[in-house]
């Protein structure tokens, strides 16, 4: 599920970090995955994530400038 910026424009300030801390820790957990060696059931996943974090870090940018 990829997230939408009109439902993150909507979220608050700590929904927003929460959720950032969230997807690091499944970034970090698939990561540690392929760093075993064990083929990723979705190889697409880490570039998902990692765009999803830096919408996050938009969002927040956003809110701080307004």
């Amino acid at each position: 599920m990829t997230l939408k910026f009109k439902e993150l424009e909507a979220m608050g300030k700590a929904e927003l970090t929460e959720k950032i801390v969230e997807l690091k820790q499944e970034l970090a957990k698939e990561r540690s995955t392929i760093a075993s060696g064990t083929r990723s059931e979705n190889p697409g996943k880490i570039k998902k994530l990692r765009r999803d974090i830096a919408r996050l870090f938009t969002v927040i940018e956003m809110k701080r400038s307004e």
